[in-house]
């Protein structure tokens, strides 16, 4: 079994996998454009120490919406994008994190999992490394297919500031 976890850096705008402690693959993110925060509703980016509670859309096509981790059936593209302006698209593959630290983001008013904070894929037209996500870390579409094949339900992810 590989030693393997996830780390994703606020300030940079990265999410690093590490094996043994050694970055062996590094994706450029979106976080949060309201910075870093636990509280529900804040619409920020949790910081601190998680796992991945559940890996969601495995043999979905890419650009698959998902709304409320099930899977509408629609394929995302630039007809639905002009329907829907200003929809935050939840596209491919979600990574559903669970906080490891209660009082800092399990349990209470601060729970990850309860907030819904997902890796998720998000329109390739969006900006990555810029902050702009609704509290979830974004990725393009291809990079959280290869990040979603990398990693088991369970793993640790860790937030950083």
């Amino acid at each position: 079994m590989v030693d393997r976890s996830a780390r994703v850096n606020l300030r940079r705008q990265s999410l690093d996998v590490l094996e043994g402690g050694t970055i062996v693959r590094s994706f450029p993110v979106s976080t949060s454009g309201r910075g870093p925060g636990e509280r529900a509703n804040s619409l920020c980016t949790p910081r601190g120490r998680h796992v991945i509670r559940a890996k969601i859309g495995a043999g979905q096509l890419v650009n698959t919406v998902f709304v409320s981790r099930r899977p509408t059936g629609e394929i995302y593209g630039a007809e639905l994008a002009r329907q829907q302006p200003g929809r935050d698209w939840i596209l491919t593959r979600i990574l559903w994190l669970s906080g490891s630290e209660p009082g800092r983001n399990r349990l209470g008013n601060v729970d990850s999992m309860r907030r819904y904070i997902y890796i998720h894929g998000t329109p390739d037209t969006e900006p990555m490394g810029v902050p702009r996500s609704h509290g979830c870390v974004r990725m393009r579409n291809a990079d959280v297919v290869e990040l979603f094949d990398m990693v088991d339900a369970g793993m640790p992810v860790e937030l950083i500031p």
